[in-house]
């Protein structure tokens, strides 16, 4: 629609409109300005456009002048149901529905039109809200990420606290931390344990804070070691005096606080610090090692290295966990590696380099054992080892890695695998061959596999994805003798 150019839904609508007020059929109109009645009910229902001429005449046999018919405002409320269907309609996000196009004729009553704009309103919402949801995510990814770098990783106050908590019950180990310390420290807390069979399924643990119970599934579904880490991160949150989250960024804050607080719990760095340098001295680093002794996941000890390597070896570090696909779901660097990002600077999402150890692992004659590879890069030559993860599906790959001239302090720095990797250039592996996008052009259609994307959709809620339902349902059931 030009300046010049009346929207015709409106047009439409309100010729219609002023022709009832008026008390005149179409064919009635039509003998006053020379039309057939056919032609002005396209004009009605924006089918056609009208020529200055008619316009003149239209207004004239209605009463109105030609300026009040072009107005672009139509008072009649059916009217004003009508042009919003039509336009619902039009756009793209309603087509996606497979819908047969509603014609909002006399015969459909002003209610039903009510309940199709008031939906679609709501659909288009709550797709906005998803959007920007998203676009938050990102955002609040990458400012954290920053926020983490400045750091190097290391939270003072959270280590502070996670030792004064450790104290509390009289821990004064050099290893892992007894599961009869985890249950001490819960009590601490003014909380007890209970495994149970039935809790809900988007749930990894629920606090009871009137009975003072931390619910976590039955050893089945939840191996010991998962289990400490569900009930530290759980005591986390009261120890690190988190409140109920006011928006995503303030939940995903949380979240990467009460997991430093379980990797600062269950990996003291009383403990693990003495055993790391040991370790560097005798040039025989390893993330295997530290799961190990402190009886934790390797993701755990990855994280947990990473928080110790920079503060107390003097080791800049990278850290990414990614499924066989290479998405990037988790990223940290203070090394330099050129981690793929988003407009918005958020690595989450986004796909590794084919050529890099993380998904170089998958490839491996034994994916699963512990991975070593050196990578050529554009910011230099990073050694790496990597970890598939394969307790419970999809695998993903866990990776520590350093520059290579810091590669002689691990173990694994003699592997003899060598990679290139020219990304972000996208001929690097992003995108074929020009040779091999000529050799097949026009001659592949693949069918894409159905996935969810990281970092897409969040609900806005307090606790993204957790049906608060069924968790109250949950403790209500738990609390009836």
């Amino acid at each position: 629609m030009t300046e010049n150019q009346p929207d015709l839904l409106v047009f439409g609508r309100k010729l219609r409109s002023l022709r009832k007020a008026k008390g005149l059929t179409l064919q009635e109109l039509g003998a006053r300005v020379g039309r057939p009645a056919p032609y002005l009910s396209q004009l009605e229902t924006g089918k056609r456009e009208p020529r200055l001429l008619l316009t003149d005449a239209l207004a004239q046999a209605l009463g109105v002048t030609t300026a009040e018919l072009l107005d672009g405002t139509v008072d009649d409320r059916r009217a004003q149901l009508e042009i919003a269907v039509e336009r619902a309609q039009a756009e793209p996000l309603y087509r996606t529905l497979g819908l047969a196009h509603l014609q909002p004729t006399a015969r459909v009553p002003d209610v039903a039109l009510e309940h199709v704009v008031s939906l679609y309103r709501q659909l288009a919402d709550r797709v906005e809200r998803a959007a920007v949801s998203q676009e938050g995510a990102r955002r609040s990814n990458a400012e954290l990420r920053v926020d983490m770098r400045s750091r190097d990783n290391h939270f003072t106050e959270i280590e502070a606290a996670a030792a004064a908590s450790l104290s509390t019950v009289g821990w004064q180990g050099a290893g892992a931390v007894a599961e009869r310390t985890i249950i001490d420290l819960a009590a601490s807390f003014g909380f007890r344990i209970r495994r149970v069979p039935d809790l809900p399924a988007q749930t990894r643990a629920v606090t009871d804070l009137r009975h003072g119970i931390i619910f976590i599934p039955q050893r089945n579904a939840a191996p010991t070691r998962t289990a400490r880490s569900v009930i530290v991160q759980t005591l986390g949150r009261f120890a690190l005096g988190h409140a109920e989250p006011v928006d995503f960024s303030d939940y995903l804050r949380q979240q990467v606080e009460a997991n430093y607080f379980a990797g600062a719990v269950l990996v003291p760095a009383s403990a693990a610090v003495p055993f790391l340098a040991g370790a560097k001295a005798r040039h025989d680093l390893s993330v295997e090692d530290l799961k190990e002794v402190f009886y934790v996941s390797y993701e755990m000890a990855a994280h947990r290295f990473t928080n110790l390597a920079t503060e107390h070896l003097g080791l800049a570090v990278h850290f990414l966990r990614a499924d066989e696909d290479g998405v990037i779901s988790k990223a940290y660097e203070n090394d330099g590696l050129p981690f793929p990002t988003d407009s918005f600077g958020a690595i989450e999402g986004q796909r590794a380099c084919r050529h890099w150890g993380t998904r170089a692992a998958f490839e491996a004659a034994d994916a699963f054992d512990i991975h070593y590879q050196y990578t050529e890069t554009p910011a230099g030559t990073y050694w790496s080892a990597t970890h598939i993860e394969a307790d419970e599906p999809p695998h993903h790959a866990i990776t520590v890695g350093v520059r290579a001239r810091d590669a002689r302090f691990f173990r694994g720095d003699d592997t003899t695998q060598r990679h290139t990797s020219r990304c972000p250039d996208p001929q690097c592996c992003r995108q074929p061959s020009t040779d091999r996008s000529a050799r097949w052009a026009g001659m592949v259609y693949p069918a894409p596999r159905q996935h969810t994307p990281v970092l897409t959709a969040y609900p806005v809620e307090a606790f993204p994805g957790v049906d608060m339902t069924s968790v109250l349902e949950f403790l209500e059931r738990q609390a009836t003798p």
